[in-house]
């Protein structure tokens, strides 16, 4: 699992059968502080299991992991937002 920031959503209204019904969000990656990690600025758009909003630090899943989140059909999932981080400690 990974951090990262969400900071906006995607609307598609033409997209694989297993997306439908499901809200896409546009992720960053960020350290445990919250802050940008040096060099990597890669934006990616992730399937909400949790119900993110912009701006919180959430947990986030990748590939056969991702699509164990969701019942089936979910083949085109490859990221899923699987927490909403309340808190650090460091």
């Amino acid at each position: 699992m990974q951090l990262a920031r969400v900071i906006g959503s995607v609307v598609s209204t033409q997209k694989s059968p297993s997306l439908l019904g499901k809200k896409l969000m546009v992720i960053e990656p960020v350290n445990a502080d919250g802050s940008s990690p040096a060099g990597i600025f890669q934006q990616e758009v992730a399937v909400d299991s949790v119900g993110a909003g912009e701006g919180e630090i959430v947990l986030v899943a990748r590939g056969a992991s991702a699509r164990w989140v969701f019942a089936e059909p979910n083949q085109a999932i490859d990221l899923a937002i699987v927490g909403i981080i309340d808190s650090f400690v460091p």
